[in-house]
């Protein structure tokens, strides 16, 4: 499963840096179609996540997560022969709902498989996906270095290629046996539960005590997990800064070279993939990924000082601050990737995690399509203070995510796995109490 991530993330940084330059000077698109074909892709990017969960509820995720590479497989076949707008909006828009939900079915399927050690498959994840972005990034530069349009075509082919191998590892691997899927739906929890206690007016276990059908928990109805997805998407904004913030704001307002900017992509991969595993072992746990969001928000303000002190420096006290800030937001990415994901699974009731474990991963989605503009159109307009700005706002927001997560613990609303026992023990209690008089 990792290798197909690697593979998958191979492909997304092979398009990831070549797809804007296929558009322009392949197909000849001016930068207001092409500013439309990304911002249709985003806007289906989002739908992708809740579309995955709700479906993952119904059917084998392994089988979705095949079709989402298999989907993309085609779209991206057919962008090499589309030549009509019309279409290619309609194939890039798919491509990105595919890719947004097979990200969130590989969280789905981990989730599954790695049970309580979720924690240090994510980090394994996000090593290997990081060194797969690497590895598609070098490949794509080979091919723009050479420029022609067939090499081109031929990185847009190696992405669809990268599906197909991953979509034959992922076909190799075992799903548990004890599900067909991540989380029963309405009906199914009904049936499981209510055929084993029917002799009590149709109640089973799977069922909250009341009688007959039982519907399972909805996200969209939720409001203390919605608000956790709210607050989620600020605790994302680490990528549009290290994405776009950073770049932008060397390039218009600091004296550093903008051979710089590479190297903020360097520290970041190389970080990732040293630090993953000892950040996520360090936030082990619900409760801990809730305390790694104080953290984050500090990691984030700090970084957002070091981008507002870097105006108006020489060229080398300007390279080191930017320098410092691209560590600062990567630690801050780190604690993100295991409070985040952790907090998605743990805050959500068992029953009901596909469902809303996709509603959590639009954060990442609305953060992508949002953060860039709030970026480029408020923060670095408002200079230094703007950033100042954003820094204590991302840090205030953090300790709101915690409180409310670590309150949502207490409150034993989404209960762990263990605890779904206790429900069941006090059945062979009350033989036992009547034994006891007669002894």
């Amino acid at each position: 499963m990792l290798l197909a991530l690697l593979l998958d993330r191979a492909g997304t940084g092979v398009w990831a840096a070549s797809s804007v330059l296929y558009f322009t000077f392949v197909l000849g698109l001016d930068a207001g179609r092409i500013g439309l074909l990304l911002g249709a892709a985003a806007v289906a990017g989002i739908c992708g996540s809740p579309l995955a969960g709700h479906l993952a509820g119904r059917f084998p995720v392994r089988s979705l997560l095949i079709g989402c590479h298999l989907l993309r497989l085609g779209t991206l076949g057919a962008l090499l022969v589309a030549t009509r707008f019309e279409v290619l909006l309609t194939l890039v828009a798919v491509t990105c709902l595919g890719d947004r939900a097979a990200k969130a079915l590989e969280m789905l399927f981990a989730t599954r498989v790695a049970g309580e050690r979720r924690g240090t498959y994510q980090a394994l994840a996000r090593s290997s996906a990081n060194a797969g972005y690497a590895v598609g990034a070098g490949i794509a530069a080979a091919g723009l270095a050479v420029g022609t349009p067939e090499a081109y075509r031929a990185l847009i082919l190696a992405n669809a290629l990268s599906f197909l191998a991953a979509a034959l590892l992922v076909w190799r691997t075992r799903e548990p046996r004890a599900e067909g899927r991540v989380a029963a739906g309405a009906v199914d929890a009904v049936n499981a539960g209510g055929e084993a206690g029917r002799g009590e007016a149709g109640t089973g276990p799977a069922g909250d005590g009341a009688p007959g059908r039982t519907r399972a928990p909805s996200p969209w109805r939720d409001r203390g997990y919605l608000r956790f997805v709210l607050l989620d998407i600020a605790m994302n904004l680490d990528d549009s800064v290290l994405a776009v913030g950073l770049p932008l704001w060397l390039v218009a307002h600091t004296d550093a070279p903008h051979a710089l900017v590479p190297a903020f992509l360097v520290i970041n991969t190389v970080l990732v993939v040293v630090l993953q595993l000892r950040v996520s072992a360090r936030y082990e746990g619900p409760r801990q990924a809730a305390a790694a969001l104080s953290v984050y928000g500090l990691a984030m303000f700090a970084c957002c000082v070091l981008l507002a002190l870097s105006a108006g420096t020489g060229a080398l006290a300007a390279s080191v601050v930017l320098l410092a800030a691209a560590g600062l937001v990567t630690g801050a990415e780190l604690l993100r990737s295991v409070s985040s994901w952790e907090l998605a699974v743990s805050l959500a009731p068992e029953r009901a995690r596909a469902s809303y474990l996709g509603v959590a991963g639009m954060a990442m989605s609305v953060q992508k399509s949002a953060g860039p503009l709030l970026l480029t159109g408020v923060v670095m307009t408002a200079g230094p203070a703007g950033w100042l700005a954003l820094g204590a706002g991302i840090a205030v927001l953090s300790v709101v995510q915690r409180r409310s997560a670590v309150r949502r613990l207490d409150s034993g609303f989404a209960p762990p796995a263990p605890t779904a026992h206790k429900i069941i023990a006090p059945a062979p209690v009350p033989p036992a109490a009547d034994a006891a008089p007669a002894g």
